[in-house]
């Protein structure tokens, strides 16, 4: 019983292989001049990234004030197209006026409510990401099954500069983002460890945060901060009972390591299935009794070890 106890608390969860994924990267209008190299940088950042996990990249909003539009065509295009998780990255300023959340274009701006009508349908797994101020409301729009929703702010009125999106492109893929140790740094350790820079920000500035990012990949549109994590896991529970969110956003990954590309497409879904019935076990365990916990427990690491011992022998042949 105690080896299984630290086989399951070191085996780690892996991600979902970005094979076959678009990622596009939109860098909105700079407004003054000190932000445009800032926006640029976290684009190149996110767009090396993608390149490094396989993705096939899409800049848009870099030239003219022809963005919306750019969007308008791709967009729709690439979430009917099956394939792998479609990333859409929000890097600039948000504005919004009580009603409705805007990302800062040239040219006419971007709602939540023309990208949700772009996405509308769409089978594949689909991450958002909003950079910007004011960004929230973006996020209870935007939230469906399948769907992946990340916002710099977890309200409209936090309107000053969003630090969160520098942050989070140099994490995005960083080594020491990757809280499990499986080799691949997923969208929710990226996540968890851009907010814990955006804290140590406004701690050394001697400064009260003006900002704090959300993530929801539940559907539910209600969101989880960072500080609900304790490596991959959410330790808080919601006042109703809501489920946390994180699970899923642990099997998106924009650059995944080694063993990762090692899972054939079916190994992958098998493992993500074991993931979540692995998750949903231990959010039960203070129900059952302690000898069905480990039997069911060490039925899926079992289970888990063959998917990765499997794939590690056609690995080698």
């Amino acid at each position: 019983m105690k080896m299984l106890r630290s086989l399951v608390f070191a085996f780690p969860l892996m991600s979902s292989w970005a094979g076959g994924s678009d990622l596009v990267v939109v860098v909105g209008a700079p407004g003054a001049a000190e932000f445009a190299p800032r926006f640029q940088a976290a684009g190149e950042a996110w767009q090396a990234a993608g390149q490094r996990g396989g993705a096939e990249v899409h800049r848009v909003g870099l030239a003219d004030d022809s963005a919306l539009a750019q969007l308008d065509e791709l967009v729709p295009r690439l979430a009917a197209t099956p394939g792998g998780p479609l990333w859409i990255v929000l890097l600039g300023h948000g504005t919004f006026d009580g009603r409705e959340a805007k990302f800062n274009l040239r040219g006419p701006d971007l709602t939540a409510k023309a990208l949700s009508g772009w996405l509308e349908g769409s089978e594949r797994p689909v991450a958002v990401i909003n950079c910007s101020a004011s960004s929230a409301p973006f996020l209870k729009v935007l939230s469906a099954p399948g769907r992946t929703i990340v916002t710099a702010t977890k309200s409209g009125t936090e309107d000053s500069y969003a630090r969160f999106g520098e942050f989070l492109a140099e994490t995005i893929d960083a080594a020491e983002a990757d809280r499990d140790q499986d080799g691949s740094t997923s969208l929710l350790e990226a996540f968890v460890a851009a907010s814990g820079r955006v804290r140590e920000f406004y701690r050394q500035q001697g400064r009260i945060a003006t900002e704090e990012a959300l993530i929801d990949d539940n559907g539910d549109g209600l969101g989880t901060p960072a500080d609900w994590f304790r490596g991959v896991r959410a330790v808080k529970v919601a006042k109703d009972g809501a489920e946390a969110d994180g699970r899923r956003a642990h099997q998106l990954q924009l650059a995944p390591g080694e063993e990762e590309r090692l899972l054939s497409a079916e190994a992958r879904a098998r493992r993500n299935a074991l993931e979540e019935e692995l998750f949903a076990l231990r959010s039960r365990k203070d129900e059952m009794p302690a000898d069905a916990y480990f039997r069911e427990l060490e039925r899926i690491v079992r289970a888990l070890a063959e998917i990765y011992a499997a794939a590690g022998t056609e690995g080698d042949s």
